[in-house]
């Protein structure tokens, strides 16, 4: 008896193993006619009663299948009669059909990535190809099916006590106030009005990233790859922005070799034009980035969210502003979660934030849906008297790794020149602060700095 039938007998006489292999099965890795029907009458069956077909069932049932003759029913007949129950073991028949499965998807996503290329599919294009192929190698039996709380609480000891992986900031009040940088699978949003220091802030913390060795994926759709790049320039090479285009080129040449020695993280900037790309788009650019540069980012900036596409929605289509901006951003939190890394992004304040000195999550413009979706998200606040004063103001607004009325108000330095962000003295911190920290936050905080910020020092 071949795998095949191996497989559709198992699933006819074992509830256990039809419970296991039926949500990773699929009728197309079955090759031969009567394995089809006969796994598509399983899968019917299973639908509608959620248990296993006996054999007589399956044979009443093939009397409704269309698109068979007199003769081909009978011969589905005397197949199904041949499907008894059969004696390996019900843990090596689980592996096989594993094995199986993957072996018939990655042939399949070979055969369908050659008819795109000879442009026999016109629904895909080249660029599909390499997610075809990798959701393809990612076929697996995954056993889990949750957590039980009483029985499983070893492994959620383990997890409170485990060190997330975070990437960590150069300013020590973000990092205070997200225990010590952004984690993994996450969509950070900066809100602030027109000309405050949105792409500033994504620009130094893009700049930040590369020198301590990350690798960071820039995406704009609002300025050009040249503009990111000459703000970046900027601070890196600790040169105003106006003085790169008198700058020597040996001079050029010498800063940037010295940055490139210092690191051994890659920065990359894409451009697409405004309005035109979404989360589709920075996925074919990631398994692009990937196969041709071996190129996989660590953190990935977008600039900004409220000018990208939705794949799922389209614009203008009786979708109003909350509905579509909150697709884009549960889009971008999703492309986070697949590709494990934190995504930063920013969006705009509403016309009466924009002269609002106290910004809060009502004055995000366009969605609400947006503070909803996101991890973090926070305001960047200037005034005549902060911009005489070279800082410029932070607020939480909404924070799911700390507790957000801690630091809810901080300064950084700003050097709109060089395009840098700074630690300003604790002095101008205590100006501005409006948190009333108990003993314990303090005893909380002499930790911190002591196990945290060690690795800053």
């Amino acid at each position: 008896m071949v795998l095949e039938q191996q497989i559709l007998s198992k699933l006819i006489h074992s509830d256990q193993y039809l419970r296991k292999t039926i949500p990773f099965l699929k009728e197309e890795y079955f090759s031969d006619w009567q394995d089809k029907s006969v796994f598509r009458l399983v899968i019917d069956y299973v639908k509608k009663y959620n248990t296993t077909p006996t054999m007589a069932a399956l044979s009443i049932e093939a009397e409704n299948l269309t698109g068979i003759n007199d003769d081909q029913f009978k011969e589905l007949k005397e197949y199904i009669s041949k499907l008894t129950d059969i004696d390996v073991g019900e843990e090596w028949l689980v592996d096989a059909t594993e094995k199986f499965c993957q072996d018939k998807a990655v042939y399949n996503a070979v055969m369908s990535s050659i008819q795109i290329l000879d442009g026999r599919d016109q629904k895909q294009d080249r660029g599909s190809i390499p997610t075809i192929l990798a959701n393809a190698l990612a076929v697996s039996f995954d056993s889990h099916i949750g957590h039980d709380f009483l029985e499983d609480y070893n492994n959620r000891y383990d997890f409170y006590h485990k060190k997330e992986d975070r990437i960590p900031f150069d300013l020590e009040y973000f990092n205070r106030i997200t225990k010590g940088g952004l984690p993994n699978k996450t969509l950070n949003i900066a809100l602030a009005g027109v000309g405050v220091g949105k792409s500033l802030f994504m620009c130094h913390c893009a700049a930040s990233n590369l020198s301590a060795g990350h690798n960071v994926l820039y995406i704009t759709l609002e300025m050009s790859e040249e503009k990111i790049a000459e703000r970046i320039d900027a601070n890196l090479l600790n040169v105003q922005v106006d003085e790169l285009t008198v700058l020597p080129k040996d001079a050029y040449e010498k800063k940037v070799n010295r940055v490139k020695e210092k690191t051994t993280g890659k920065l990359i900037i894409k451009e697409y034009p405004t309005a035109s790309a979404g989360a589709n788009h920075f996925r074919h650019l990631l398994n692009e980035l990937q196969l041709k540069r071996n190129f996989i980012p660590d953190i990935i900036y977008i600039d900004y969210l409220n000018i990208c596409i939705s794949s799922r929605l389209k614009y203008g289509s009786n979708v109003n502003s909350y509905t579509y901006v909150k697709s884009i951003a549960e889009e971008l939190r999703g492309l986070a979660v697949e590709h494990n890394v934190p995504i930063v992004s920013a969006t705009q304040t509403t016309r009466s934030g924009y002269t609002s000195t106290d910004l809060g999550l009502e004055d995000t413009s366009e969605s609400f849906g947006l503070p909803a979706t996101a991890d973090f998200m926070f305001a960047l606040i200037s005034s005549e008297e902060l911009q005489d004063l070279g800082q410029i103001m932070v607020k939480q607004l909404k924070n799911r790794y700390n507790d957000p009325t801690a630091y809810r108000k901080f300064v950084v330095g700003i050097d709109r020149a060089k395009m840098k962000l700074y630690n300003v003295e604790q002095s101008a911190q205590e100006d501005i602060s409006d948190d009333k920290k108990d003993d314990k936050q303090v005893k909380l905080d002499k930790k911190f700095d002591k196990n945290i910020f060690a690795d800053f020092s």
